[in-house]
Parts: structure tokens; sequence; C-alpha cells
């Protein structure tokens, strides 16, 4: 097997998986807040500020998903059958989303509903994930290449720890881009919305980043013995400045730096699980290469991916550059 092959495929599965979580993260934020808004029009306002882009921000979770079927079978044989569950719960709190999306476009006396729906999908679908990522952090019971636990081996309270750590982080960057691209009284809300938040994301960092080492040996031994520490003490330190400066840009009434700082959090900490957990993409029993696909196979997908992966990068930079600036209250896309 080509040593290359399985890293390439990592890596790209890796992307797919961080431009979901920022690109759905936003708008899966804007969901989560939703309740909160004072009434319709401020709702019309918050949907507006997503309508041309949530749809195809979920495309990097089917590459993600995708791409680990193809690339690393024995992986997802062993991943899909542990968290059948939350993936499921994810799976229809997304669809639940879609269609209250499109529905309460053009409803009239049940425009509430769908509201709770958007509202509550969202909310669902950010919790889910949340729990898978506890899933693979805390690892998998494999035997003889296959599962081997239970139906409900996730549901501990490290899980929901991370649940609601992965919606408060969605909140965070929902509200800053509502700061950034919405007016008015959403705008500001936003912003209030934005500091609390950034409280609460620090602190379920600061936990999970705690209670990470002190339950799994593997990853004290990863971040705390020598040489690794000297190297990977400036990593929670840069995200403490980042946190900072975000603050700093909100209360400067800055628009687009909160959420590029918001961001920034969310790929520091995701820099931290690769570093917890590499090699291994089924902690702690396969590695890349014990669980990838037959060279063939992964060589015919990446030809395939390396020619379409341009044009959706290309239908990305169009669309968010047709679709920039603020949208103001009254105004929308459908």
């Amino acid at each position: 097997m080509e040593w290359y092959l399985p890293v390439i495929w990592a890596a790209l599965i890796g992307t797919a998986v961080a431009l979901y979580v920022i690109l759905d993260g936003f708008d899966l934020g804007t969901g989560i807040l939703f309740p909160f808004a004072a009434n319709e029009r401020e709702r019309d306002q918050m949907m507006n500020s997503i309508a041309p882009f949530w749809d195809g921000n979920e495309t990097w979770l089917v590459l993600g998903g995708g791409g680990l079927w193809v690339a690393f079978p024995r992986a997802y044989a062993v991943i899909m059958p542990a968290l059948y569950l939350p993936v499921i719960v994810m799976l229809l709190a997304l669809v639940f989303r879609g269609v209250s999306f499109e529905f309460r476009a053009v409803a009239v006396t049940s425009k509430t509903y769908w509201n709770f729906a958007f509202a509550a999908g969202s909310t669902l679908a950010a919790f889910c994930q949340g729990l898978i990522l506890a899933g693979l952090i805390e690892g998998i019971k494999v035997e003889n290449g296959v599962f081997a636990g239970g139906p409900l081996d996730w549901a501990r309270p490290f899980a929901f720890v991370c649940g609601l750590g992965v919606v408060a982080g969605y909140a965070l960057l929902g509200a800053t881009w509502l700061v950034m691209k919405t007016e008015g009284v959403v705008a500001e809300r936003g912003r209030r919305q934005a500091k609390a938040l950034l409280i609460a994301v620090l602190a379920f960092m600061a936990l999970v980043s705690l209670w990470t080492p002190l339950a799994f040996e593997r990853i004290a031994a990863r971040w705390f013995s020598a040489p690794n520490i000297y190297f990977l003490w400036p990593i929670p330190l840069l995200t403490a400045c980042v946190a900072l400066m975000a603050w700093r840009w909100l209360d400067a009434r800055r628009e687009a730096l909160p959420f590029l700082a918001s961001i920034a959090l969310f790929l520091l900490g995701y820099l931290g699980l690769v570093i917890s957990t590499y090699p291994y993409l089924v902690p702690p029993v396969l590695t890349f290469w014990q669980a990838a696909a037959a060279p063939a196979s992964q060589i015919f997908m990446l030809l395939g991916t390396v020619f379409l992966l341009p044009i959706i990068l290309g239908y990305y930079v169009f669309i968010y550059w047709l679709f920039h600036g603020k949208v103001r209250e009254g105004e929308g896309y459908h």
C-alpha cells in the first residue's frame, strides 16, 4: 500500500469536516438563536442572511461522510454501528431543518410551527455532532476488526458536555455572523449574545481540555510528555489571545473580525483534536493506514475528487462574493 494515499485522503476528509463545521456552523448557530428574536420580521432577517448559503454548506458533510466510506471502509464499518443513534438523529434533524426553511418562507398560519422545527432541528443537529465527536475521542471498542460494543456506549457525561459545547460554539458563530451580515436590532442583539457565548465556549474548551488528559492516558502522554509539551504549549496560549481579541473587536463594534476570530477558535480546537488523536482514525485501535481501502480504489476516487473539488470551491467563492454585504430588514432571496 502506498503510504501517502491514506494521508492524502485523511487530509481531504479532515479539510471537508473543518469546512463543514465552519460553514454549516454559522447557519446552524443562526437557527439555535432563532427563539431569541422578538418578532417575525427579525426572524425573517436572520433567515434571509443565510438563505443563499445554507444548503451548499452541507456539501462538505457529504464529502466527509462519502470520503470516509470510500477511502477508509474499515473505519466506516466501525464508526457507523458505534454511533448510529446520534448520526441518525442528526440527519433527521437536518432534514426537518431544511424542510422548515423552505416551508416557512411560504407559510401563513403555520409559521410558528416551522419556526420551532427550524430552531429545534438546528439545536439537535449541533448537539448530536457533539455526541459523535465525544464518541470518537473516548474511543470505540473493536475486536477482530469489527465493532464489539453496545449501541449506547457513547451515552456518557463527557458526550453531554461535548454536545453542549458544540451548541454553544455554533451559536457563537451564528451570533458573530449576524453581527457581520445584518443591521439594526438583530445585529445589536447578536453582539450581546456573542460576548456571553464567547465566555461559554471558553469554559467548555477549558473543561474538555482538562477532562481529556485526566480521563485518557494516551491524550495526556501526547500533550504533556517531553518533547511534545515544548512545541504544543503555544496552542492554548494562542486560543486565549484569539478570544481576547474577539472580545475587544466586539467592544470596538467591528463587524467581520469577531466572526473571523470565532472561526479561528474552532480551527484551534480542531487542531487540538487532531493532535490528540493522530494517527488514529478510530481511536485508539485503527490508524489511517490500517483502515484504508485498496490503493486502486483510493486513486480512482482521488482522480474524481481532484477534478470536482476546484469546481465546488469556485462555486463557493462566487456565491459568497455575489451575496456579500448586509441583509436589511425586509430584504430576502426567496
